[in-house]
């Protein structure tokens, strides 16, 4: 049975329809969804796509491809778990202000907590807290629909201001 046959059956309630589909989609979907999320969320967004898939079924029209389908309900499930969570909080004691005295590190922190409250916050966190590389943080903000070269002058622009933010020392 083709993908396409096997979410017909999937439509008419055939749940072995259903293990097939998951059996032959889930490793791509979930090599997919591994570059913008941890383990564990990448298991709990292929769940939601599946059980997505099974209530799409009958709405279903093959008019393009089946895999297609299914990332886009994947990629919205993954956008739906990232929105319900809220922007990430950085632990501003843990970033470390060697040889700065007590004042000035207070200033730094205020300016990267500034720095990550803002609208290039959500890359910062995923860039220098979480270090992923700007590919990794290019799939993330596709997900949620921003473009890879908006991604990549909004790291060059959140590096510029970390830059000057410690004092060009880094």
């Amino acid at each position: 049975m083709d993908d396409d046959e096997l979410i017909a059956a999937l439509a008419a309630g055939d749940e072995t329809a259903l293990r097939e589909l998951f059996t032959r989609h889930a490793p791509w979907l979930a090599s997919r969804l591994r570059a913008a999320l941890a383990v564990p969320d990448v298991e709990d967004v292929l769940q939601e796509t599946f059980l997505a898939v099974w209530k799409g079924a009958s709405a279903y029209r093959p008019q393009g491809r089946p895999q297609a389908w299914m990332w886009v309900i994947a990629r919205n499930q993954a956008a739906l778990l990232l929105r319900r969570r809220g922007p990430v909080t950085a632990q501003l004691d843990e970033i470390p202000q060697a040889g700065l005295d007590p004042a000035e590190a207070t200033v730094v922190r205020a300016d990267i907590a500034a720095a990550l409250a803002g609208p290039d916050g959500d890359l910062l966190r995923l860039m220098y807290v979480q270090d992923r590389s700007v590919a990794e943080v290019a799939e993330v903000a596709a997900i949620l629909g921003v473009p890879a070269g908006t991604v990549k002058s909004r790291a060059h622009r959140a590096r510029r201001m970390l830059r000057a933010t410690l004092g060009g020392t880094r």
